[in-house]
């Protein structure tokens, strides 16, 4: 009866959804507020009714009933509890669900929050986001159900199980994160159609879903920036972005929605780039449905997406009509949104926002490109043409550089214009910086674009530091405050400013992470117990390869004893693993191995570890060791970049002096 109940529960909440559309197109015409109340509530059933299923799923993945298709494909009696409810976004059905309960919350919050709020706007706004929610009611009925029964005619008393490269810890959060960036762009995206059905050219949208913009980017960025850590911990090839297409289809819509971040800035400040907002927003919440066509139509190879299926015509023709509808509203709303005030100086801090938006438009539009290219190839041409890592790195590290510049370049320019005086003195310190860094690594015999990117970090981290002291320096003279007690009641007093500054100062760490990538080692080799093979600075010795069995695989395990190849110094001992997942089955075919790899990180490199494969009877192990420089700076840059944000969108404390 359980299943039963989640799938009349979905049914119920295509049902109310459709009802929702009605009553609140009843209100648009009549304008009978009691008809907006009952739509309000209507659309709170539909959302409701959309958790309850999930929830209804969640258990039944819990308690194990093989009698649903798909408990019965993504668990199984040896999953372990955790990886049990995250089989919940493992397969297609499922994280369609997933996706529409997010959706669902989502909708709840901006319907409470402006329960009496926003009144012109709102209307629309839960007409916008009742026909997403409808869209994918509409894929969990009638295309990819959840709650399927299993086509079998005898008892199943087990199932197939969750993947093993899904059983990760950072695999429990990096979905999610994902999805609430990706869902959480339907809010925006619904009040900037709002604001164009209603001729509302003012700021009141902006301002409205500015919050909700920096905690939906911030989504997005954390899920991204986990999915690279689980690459780097998980997959064993020893980096965290391979320009995978699913991992393009996550990166695009953060560099517009990025782009749109620092956009609106100006919008409320100087009421300028009305239309250009209005398209950036429309443009991320595209890119957020056309990346979930890339994963789930089986048109592009990748480890991270789902199987093929019919969902894709299906996808892409809702991104063609979100296209049609919002651009053909926006060409025909255009007049009134027109910006009456003009850029007043090319060295103006609203030019600044604007090159550094146009960048990381073309950065976009780049990763775009490269990522659909060879689905147009094979259409055209009858031959998919592979456009790997070789070319991205080529186009987009010359534009990353660019957009590490601008970063710096943006907080040294004043609004409206900046004098030539200014210039001088702004630039001066960041200048001499960078000059003196890249002097030093040329010296050290570093070049080529880490050289680039390692002086433009100075610079950036200068401007960045120079802003702090400018600060501090005015607080602990007016105030009398210490150094510290100024930097906190800075912060404080401009949460939005310092904790942008925080997050480009994280951006200026990764690039640092990113650099070190041009100076990876690696050797791959056999090794017998006591026996010793070198990469690069350090030796590798193989003390024995045990062997245990665990309740859903077993594991051959290696210990390895790293050393300074030039003193013998020992540095670490590592145990990565050879795993085999269902390892009792029967049939050999539905074995599954992995190698589960161990790493030594310092802020310098990382020794990387692999167990490829293992020859029990010799009692041979074969391994993989790469020596990765300055990883650390990537995770380290990521944490400031979500402490920024976190700092940025907070509400800010009043009567701070």
């Amino acid at each position: 009866m359980i299943p039963l109940t989640g799938a009349i529960s979905l049914n119920l909440s295509l049902a109310f959804g459709i009802l929702t559309l009605f009553v609140i197109g009843f209100y648009i015409r009549n304008d009978d507020f009691r008809l907006y109340r009952t739509g309000q509530r209507l659309s709170l059933v539909t959302s409701g009714l959309s958790l309850l299923a999930t929830g209804v799923l969640t258990n039944e993945l819990i308690a194990g009933n093989f009698d649903l298709d798909y408990v019965a494909h993504y668990t199984s009696n040896e999953t372990p509890f955790m990886y049990k409810i995250t089989a919940l976004w493992a397969g297609q059905s499922g994280s369609m669900l997933f996706w529409l309960a997010i959706l669902s919350v989502y909708a709840m919050v901006a319907v409470l929050q402006n329960k009496d709020k926003h009144l012109s706007l709102m209307p629309w706004v839960i007409f916008v986001t009742t026909i997403v929610q409808l869209f994918f009611l509409a894929m969990t009925n009638f295309v990819t159900n959840p709650f399927e029964p299993t086509n079998a005619d005898f008892v199943i008393m087990n199932g197939n199980g969750l993947n093993p490269l899904l059983q990760n810890p950072t695999m429990a959060i990096h979905p999610p994160m994902l999805y609430l960036g990706y869902v959480g762009f339907t809010i925006p995206f619904a009040f900037a159609l709002a604001a164009l059905i209603k001729r509302d050219a003012s700021s009141l949208w902006i301002k409205t879903v500015r919050r909700w913009t920096l905690v939906t980017w911030l989504f997005l960025g954390i899920g991204i920036i986990l999915g690279g850590w689980w690459a780097y911990l998980e997959l064993g090839w020893g980096g965290y972005w391979a320009w995978d297409p699913v991992e393009n289809a996550s990166f695009m819509p953060w560099l517009t929605g990025t782009a749109f971040v620092h956009s609106i800035i100006i919008q409320e400040k100087k009421n300028m780039l009305k239309i250009w907002n209005m398209i950036l927003i429309i443009v991320t919440f595209t890119l957020c449905i056309f990346g979930t066509f890339l994963t789930r139509s089986g048109v592009m190879s990748s480890v991270h997406s789902f199987t093929a299926s019919g969902l894709g015509p299906l996808f892409l023709s809702f991104v063609f009509i979100i296209m049609i509808v919002s651009f053909g509203l926006l060409y025909y709303r255009r007049a009134d949104f027109k910006s009456e005030k003009r850029l007043e100086s090319f060295t103006s801090r609203e030019s600044g926002f604007l090159f550094n938006n146009v960048v990381f438009v073309v950065l976009c539009f780049a990763v775009f490109w490269g990522t659909i290219f060879p689905v147009i190839s094979e259409a055209v041409r009858g031959t998919k043409i592979t456009v790997g890592a070789p070319f991205f790195n080529q186009i987009n590290i010359p534009i990353g550089l660019i957009l590490l510049f601008l970063t710096g370049v943006g907080p040294l320019l004043a609004w409206r214009n900046t004098s030539k005086e200014s210039l001088i003195k702004n630039f001066t310190s960041p200048i001499i910086v960078a000059l003196l860094t890249g002097g030093v690594l040329f010296a050290l015999n570093v070049r080529g674009n880490s050289l680039v990117a390692l002086s433009l970090a100075s610079f950036v981290a200068t401007t960045i530091l120079i802003e702090f002291w400018r600060g501090i320096s005015a607080r602990t003279g007016k105030f009398e405050e210490s150094v510290f007690t100024a930097f906190i009641r800075l912060i404080q007093k401009n949460r939005s400013r310092y904790g942008g500054y925080i997050t480009h100062l994280g951006i200026v760490l990764m690039f640092v992470g990113f650099s070190g990538h041009a100076f990876d080692i690696e050797n791959e080799w056999g090794l017998k117990a006591g026996n010793r093979e070198t990469v690069g600075n350090y030796e590798v010795e193989l003390l024995k390869i045990s062997q245990e069995e665990r309740p859903n695989h077993y594991a051959y395990i290696a210990d390895l004893n790293v050393y300074q190849k030039e003193d013998g110094k020992f540095v670490t001992d590592l145990h990565p693993e050879k795993r085999i997942y269902f390892h009792r089955d029967p049939n050999p075919d539905k074995r599954q191995p992995h190698s589960e790899l161990d790493i030594y990180s310092t802020l310098v490199r990382d020794i990387y570890s692999i167990f490829t494969g293992v020859d029990p009877e010799n009692n041979v192990g074969y391994f993989k060791i790469m020596i990765n420089p300055l990883v650390q700076w990537v995770w380290i840059g990521s944490y400031l970049l979500v402490i920024g944000t976190v700092i940025a969108m907070w509400p800010a404390k009043r009567r701070i002096v």
